[in-house]
């Protein structure tokens, strides 16, 4: 299995657009800009280099997201490469990377900020798989009632 995890720490360049699907799932999608800057061993000048890259965030991270960060803000984004491709109408192909965002949070390099803990509204693939596994039948109860968990419980026994 490869690996396909990148870290990327930059600016947003535009202001986040938050977006729901049909089905109610929360998309957020901005830019960031990083820069690299570098000493040419040759002529001993400052050099800087600009890369941009389209993010994508989903559920609670995007809307979380959307209501923290602005246009400017320093962030750091943990997450995967993904790339779709399609064709022109002119028939050349063409192809485009973005980042799919496991994680982001604010640069603590060049700012603070004060952490508002969300309440949790739905739980992840992961956590609604584990209370499965958790989930027991009650002796009395029929086979279709199921003992409710609270998913912090499911984090601890974990």
């Amino acid at each position: 299995m490869t690996d396909n995890t990148v870290t990327i720490a930059g600016n947003l360049t535009r202001e986040l657009e938050l977006r729901f699907t049909p089905t109610g799932q929360a998309t957020a999608t901005f830019g960031i800009a990083a820069n690299r800057t570098w000493t040419d061993r040759q002529s001993q000048e400052l050099r800087e280099s600009t890369s941009f890259f389209d993010v994508v965030a989903w559920a609670a991270l995007a809307e979380n997201v959307a209501t923290s960060l602005a246009k400017g803000t320093r962030v750091v984004v943990t997450g995967r490469l993904d790339q779709r491709s399609w064709e022109t109408a002119g028939g050349d192909t063409r192809s485009k990377v973005k980042v799919t965002a496991d994680e982001i949070c604010p640069s603590l390099r060049w700012a603070t900020v004060q952490v508002t803990r969300t309440e949790r509204r739905v739980a992840d693939a992961g956590a609604r798989d584990k209370a499965l596994l958790l989930v027991s039948f009650v002796g009395a109860m029929r086979r279709s009632e199921l003992v409710a968990l609270d998913f912090e419980d499911v984090n601890d026994h974990s």
